[in-house]
């Protein structure tokens, strides 16, 4: 609510400031001021605007990680972090919100002083209770809500409601009471309310919920009788965060013993949890299962825990100040060791439970949800790590968490936390080799082929030693992966059929989908037809058996592969588009990138060549996203290769170019609609490169504005810059252009887009 001009200020500093903090106590509304900034700029920023929410992040070790997951970067290859985030970075005219860096400010300060330095058109806004204190940097401590003038005349109920403070009031008190309002006979006792919370937001939230049971001024009462208490009868004008922890504190008080109770041990949880991941760590002494459900449902009605709907079901985050304050509550009780461990616990059989449910009907479900548990499966990790004894446990569950890794951002850092584990748990155990062959396969993603072969040797001398039959059959496997990208294919093909009788033997359904897969594929490199077919259709009834999709989605895009060698290439694009549609459906970039390209063989077979062409710009894109082009295929690097060579042949030098270009320009939706398409657009672009424009990027972005009518003053606000940069901005355009008019750039834009719309033939739709 309000805001105004706060926005305003803030809008203005990101014009001339690369780097704008947002300062001020909790509660008093950084968060939301920060997200109503980076919404109204998003047009300032074609790279986009993301915000990065730190509050649940334990560890400054993974910023950089979290950053790049927000960001979006599936990076395979075997990098620093860093340097991936901040070559992705480099050219990108984006916004960063880095929100709540109170916590690790200086993790916050080196990282953001890196990213400017290294990103010249990259801006940063970040909230924290206090500065990251670089150079560069501009600070806006937040103010409360505005009150009414204390030292004016009284105000009519319409005038009061005009001040920030207050609207937010009778909007929170309008949701509990619906036809709430200032009236001239609670008016007194509503500005008093709002200004005895010091207009603190998070604050006056809280206090409307009383709303329920009282009167505006039995409210105010009880706040002002709160506040004595807690300020040894102090009446002066309480420290904003003095203000706030009081009306925390009386929320706590007056929650039952039991809610109060369920309060401080869900305070364990970062990010969000369900009803079942309460009723199972929160329930115990005082709590009894059957009851979370109603104590829940009670601290969402004070608005303790906020309720969100997930297409999974239910979840319920609580506020971080809410959180801090349950957390030290928790603490007195002396009950946070026995807490932490009941959560570690829970996630480690949460982990344990979806490795053996990952081959069925409900995988897609299954990662989804580790997805949402993420910043929880961190805590488990953390908690195992740094308690005396507990790194085994933490080790298992970095190796049961094997799909999530490789099926989301996180691969980078399931490695570390594998790599952290065989470093502590050095006994010869079934676990430390079931991680070795984990640990390979992150690393055989990753293109990091030494260390894999060191892991695998490890651990065959294990499985030998400890007679695991099980882990034996995947170190074949994998083993099997790492001929393949030393060019060693008969060795491969040995390797592989180890583990196929292996993984019969031990009646493992998911490493015998996997070998058949690379066994096809393998067979279908030395040019055995017959056998790949065989091989991979094998796959498929194993798949089918028990109505898996992920490992069915690579067996056809195997079988897409001989098909297409085959010169059958109209069954290889459908085989690759059923692949293509279930890894997008999963949003798995590495199972789209290897589809993409056996689609691109495809149109350079069949002659399409700006086709082909397009979907190699479309690659190039998605492998520099990646890190690792066809991480993990290879082998198959000489099919692209090729196909790029023959549509080089086939077009013109602009022609390819133009349709490349087009191509690495798409958005990944755009691309996969492209992809999917069964025809090439209507329209094609001319064999000649169009004639490049003279205006940079930023300067096309204005005389669009211009077209639009849009104002200095109002295309400085827009896309967040000053209005001298505008100006200057205009003015070369004009020269380069040689126009002498405002309306000359209009309608010079105009003709532009028009054109652009007509000639782009690679456009989907």
């Amino acid at each position: 609510m309000g805001r105004r001009h706060e926005t305003a200020d803030v809008k203005r500093m990101l014009g001339t400031s690369r780097l704008v903090t947002l300062t001020g106590v909790g509660g008093v509304g950084k968060t939301r001021l920060a997200l109503r900034v980076a919404d109204d700029a998003r047009r300032a920023f074609p790279d986009g605007v993301w915000l990065v929410e730190l509050a649940a992040l334990g560890s400054p070790e993974l910023l950089v990680q979290s950053v790049a997951e927000t960001l979006e970067i599936r990076d395979h290859s075997s990098r620093p972090a860093i340097d991936v985030l901040t070559d992705h970075l480099r050219d990108k005219q984006a916004l960063l919100v880095l929100d709540n860096c109170e916590h690790m400010v200086e993790s916050c300060a080196l990282l953001t002083d890196r990213l400017l330095r290294e990103a010249p058109m990259l801006r940063v806004l970040a909230t924290s209770r206090q500065p990251l204190g670089i150079a560069s940097e501009q600070t806006l401590p937040v103010p409360t809500l505005a009150l009414p003038d204390s030292g004016g005349r009284p105000l009519s109920a319409a005038s009061l409601t005009q001040c920030d403070a207050v609207r937010l009031f009778v909007d929170r008190a309008a949701a509990i009471l619906p036809g709430f309002a200032v009236t001239e006979a609670n008016r007194d006792a509503v500005e008093q309310v709002c200004r005895r919370l010091d207009g603190i937001p998070l604050a006056i939230e809280l206090a409307a919920v009383r709303l329920r049971a009282l009167s505006v001024q039995q409210l105010l009462d009880r706040l002002d009788n709160q506040f004595r208490l807690l300020t040894t009868g102090s009446r002066a004008v309480l420290p904003r965060h003095q203000t706030l922890r009081a009306l925390i504190g009386w929320s706590y008080d007056l929650c039952t013993e039991r809610e109060q109770l369920l309060w401080a041990r869900i305070s364990v949880f970062a990010g969000s949890l369900d009803l079942q991941a309460a009723e199972a760590v929160c329930c115990g002494e005082g709590v009894a299962a059957d009851e979370v459900l109603d104590l829940v449902t009670g601290l969402v009605d004070k608005s303790v825990l906020l309720r969100e709907e997930h297409p999974s079901g239910v979840r319920y985050r609580m506020l971080e100040t809410l959180r801090q304050y349950g957390r030290e509550k928790l603490a007195e009780s002396g009950e946070e060791a026995a807490q932490l461990r009941r959560h570690r616990d829970y996630y480690r059989r949460l982990a344990a439970d979806a490795r053996t449910e990952l081959f069925g009907p409900g995988q897609v479900a299954w990662f989804s949800r580790l997805q949402l548990e993420h910043a929880n499966l961190r805590i488990a990790l953390e908690y195992s790590f740094n308690q005396p004894g507990e790194a085994p446990v933490g080790l298992s569950i970095a190796t049961d968490l094997l799909y999530h890794w490789i099926t989301s951002y996180y691969l980078a850092e399931g490695r570390r936390w594998l790599d952290e584990g065989l470093a502590v748990c050095t006994e010869p155990t079934e676990v430390r080799a079931r991680a070795l062959w984990t640990d390979a396969w992150l690393a055989i993603i990753q293109s990091d082929i030494d260390a894999a072969s060191a892991m695998l040797d490890e651990a065959r001398d294990l499985g030998t030693r400890l007679g695991l039959d099980s882990v034996l059959a995947y170190v074949a496997l994998y083993s099997g992966m790492v001929a393949m990208c030393r060019n060693e294919t008969e060795s491969a093909i040995r390797l592989y059929k180890d583990a196929v009788g292996r993984h019969r033997a031990t009646g493992d359904p998911v490493g015998l989908a996997l070998a058949l897969i690379r066994l096809s594929l393998a067979h279908s490199f030395s040019g055995d037809s017959p056998g790949a077919i065989a091989l991979g259709e094998e796959s498929l009834k194993v798949c089918d058996a028990y109505g898996e999709g992920w490992h069915r989605a690579y067996t056809m895009m195997a079988l897409g592969i001989e098909v297409w060698r085959q010169g059958d290439t109209e069954r290889a694009a459908a085989l690759e588009k059923e692949s293509l549609a279930f890894n997008h459906s999963l949003d798995d970039p590495l199972g789209v990138g290897v589809n993409l390209e056996v689609l691109a063989w495809i149109a350079a077979t069949e002659k399409q060549y700006r086709r082909a062409a397009g979907l190699l710009g479309v690659l190039q894109t998605i492998w520099q996203a990646i890190g690792a082009p066809l991480s993990g295929y290879g082998h198959l690097v000489h099919y692209h290769e090729e196909c790029e060579a023959s549509t080089r042949r086939a077009l013109s030098k602009s022609a390819f170019e133009s349709a490349f270009r087009v191509g690495a320009g798409l958005s990944y939706e755009e691309a996969l609609a492209y992809a999917l398409e069964d025809r090439l657009p209507a329209t094609e672009p001319s064999e000649e490169a169009e004639a490049p424009s003279p205006l940079t990027p930023r300067e096309t972005e204005i005389s669009h504005l211009v077209a639009q009518g849009l104002s200095n003053k109002e295309i400085a606000a827009t896309l967040v810059i000053a209005q001298r940069t505008a100006e200057g901005h205009i003015e070369h355009i004009l020269s380069k252009l040689g126009f002498n008019s405002r309306s000359q750039i209009a309608v010079w834009a105009a003709e532009q887009q028009r054109t652009s719309v007509a000639s782009d033939g690679l456009t989907p739709g």
